[in-house]
């Protein structure tokens, strides 16, 4: 439908994009591993008794079990049939082939909350579940496998979608296979280090209950996630990426989809991205749209962000279009879309570019759009003699983002030193008071991304700031709650991208070899604090102004004649 509308322009900019879209690997062309879902068709139905048992009698010759269960009594049922039970406190969880169902079942001898398959059918769990209450008894914004909520209130619109869940029911028993839509790195995650947590970005920006942390780590359940991506865009370390396709294709792809556009001749070139689900929305408004306009489809709208956006910028878009449908867009990805848009936008009008360069797009107003005359950056550096766009941009997407940032900021109207961003966001810094430091170097064992490190050589600490993610793990490590975080974006890149020094001091030496071993006011303060402890009495005490090889030796030399010493170490 997409590409029969797109053959309908004949001018130069419309065969260009027709040429371009065409000649161009599309994104949805991989395929990554999949999980499998097993469904041999118990279903169950919750809700008002009235309404469940019209369910029953449309699905229960054409699936292996129907359980109904009633959260609220019909007053003009007169007898309880074998499939129906009754409870007003119902927890679902779970996916297509495995919902473990637990409720308080009225008129079983147990008084706590039960296994309702156990009891129904004799199995640990239910393969589907439709949920006919009012508000919805799972919790996610975007649900399971398997789970179809239908609110039983008789309205034309809900009449409807209880129609279309009746009829595809019945089609749900088998094996059924989906994309594993993520990959986890676990190497490059800032959640949690050493008992110390820190990002959760991911977590909070998954709207299908899909991310949890288990303490240390992140985990994802491959039968929950639903690929809409917003994990992958929050995701500061590229920890977690999208693999269908993965960020180097979609970077890449945007590069090539330009590129070829403008080597057919194409001119102002406008990227309109959209999910799939809104390809019926884009196609409709399309002839009201100018046809520099290319309209790019991915898998969920929010499986880029950022570095892609401003990728585009960097290869000639004079502009870059979201295309959201507000009415469908849950919370959290509305949530997750809008920050990184906020960014985005903090970042153009810092450097003196029209916020709305990259912008969500009202598909009701592609009458009246007009797009920009000019591209971002000029077409050729004058300094270099070469054009700014033939070459693509290389790296993770962090790396892409700052090198793009680079460019524009290079020849922006106005060249700021410093931004203030958004709450959350992962770009800044850390703060040291560095006269309570002790050089312990906490902060440099949990650090995700080595944005704090050790000199090495000599007591000092070290930070590169375009490293840093603001995952908050420094901070919390630091036992003289010395450090905090700094949130902004240094424009300078030089200075951003070197390790600058934090704190460095005057190093101790060992009294029995004089090698240097540990900051001076770290020796100082522990002998300060333990001088009084009954550990550190008489030779003990001096152990604390020597390295660890003569410690060791000073220890023993004296065991055989005064064997207690080592109790006192």
């Amino acid at each position: 439908m997409l590409k029969s509308t797109l053959e309908a322009f004949t001018d130069q900019n419309g065969q260009a994009r027709l040429a371009a879209l065409a000649g161009t690997v599309e994104l949805s062309n991989l395929i990554p591993p999949t999980v499998s879902y097993e469904s041999r068709g118990d279903l169950l139905i919750i809700g008002d008794q009235d309404d469940i048992a019209a369910c029953y009698q449309q699905l229960a010759k054409s699936l292996h079990s129907v359980t109904l269960l009633a959260t609220e009594r019909s007053a003009a049922a007169t007898e309880k049939g074998e499939n129906l039970y009754f409870s007003k406190e119902v927890t679902v969880k779970g996916y297509l082939g495995a919902f473990e169902v637990t409720c308080r079942v009225d008129g079983t001898v147990t008084e706590t909350n039960a296994n309702l398959a156990k009891i129904a059918i004799g199995r640990d769990c239910f393969d589907l579940v439709l949920d006919m209450t009012s508000g919805g008894v799972v919790a996610p914004e975007i649900p399971a496998p398997g789970y179809y909520h239908v609110a039983g209130n008789n309205t034309d619109a809900g009449n409807t979608k209880l129609a279309k869940v009746l009829d595809e029911l019945p089609a749900m028993l088998g094996t059924f296979d989906k994309p594993k839509y993520f990959r986890l790195n676990p190497d490059l995650c800032a959640h949690s280090s050493r008992g110390v947590s820190g990002c959760d970005r991911c977590v909070d920006s998954c709207p299908a209950g899909a991310l949890s942390s288990i303490g240390h780590a992140i985990e994802i359940n491959p039968y929950l996630c639903q690929g809409v991506g917003t994990c992958a865009t929050a995701c500061p370390t590229e920890a977690i990426s999208y693999a269908l396709p993965d960020p180097e294709n979609t970077q890449h792809f945007v590069y090539r989809l330009l590129a070829n556009f403008q080597t057919e001749g194409g001119d102002k070139p406008t990227l309109l991205f959209f999910g799939n689900r809104d390809e019926v929305a884009v196609t409709n408004v399309l002839p009201h749209l100018p046809t520099n306009v290319i309209p790019v489809a991915l898998e969920e709208l929010a499986t880029i962000g950022v570095d892609t956006w401003f990728s585009a910028l960097v290869y000639g878009a004079h502009q870059v279009l979201l295309a959201t449908n507000t009415a469908y867009i849950p919370a959290t990805i509305d949530r997750v879309l809008t920050n990184e848009l906020e960014i985005a936008q903090s970042f153009l009008a810092a450097m003196g570019y029209e916020e709305n360069r990259i912008a969500l797009f009202d598909l009701a107003s592609a009458e009246t759009f007009k797009g920009y005359e000019s591209a971002l950056l000029p077409a050729v550096d004058e300094n270099a003699d070469r054009t700014l766009t033939s070459e693509r941009l290389e790296g993770t997407k962090r790396e892409k983002l700052f090198a793009a940032l680079e460019l524009l900021h290079r020849n922006s109207p106005a060249k700021p030193e410093f931004t203030d961003v958004p709450e959350n966001a992962p770009y800044g810094s850390v703060e040291c008071k560095t006269n309570d430091c002790t050089l312990c170097m906490g902060c440099v064992a949990v650090c995700p991304t080595r944005a704090l490190h050790a000199i090495g050589d000599r007591p000092g600490l070290l930070f590169i700031a375009e490293d840093c993610v603001q995952c908050g793990m420094c901070e919390k490590a630091c036992p003289e709650n010395v450090i905090s975080l700094k949130p902004g974006l240094n424009w300078n890149a030089q200075t951003r991208k070197e390790a600058q020094v934090v704190y460095e001091e005057e190093a101790a030496c060992c009294t029995s070899c004089g090698k240097a071993f540990a900051p001076a006011s770290m020796v100082k303060m522990l002998a300060e604090k333990l001088q009084g402890h009954s550990h550190f009495q008489g030779d003990a005490i001096r152990r604390l102004s020597m390295c660890e090889d003569c410690r060791v030796r000073d220890v023993f030399s004296t065991v055989e004649n005064d064997p207690e010493s080592q109790l006192r170490v």
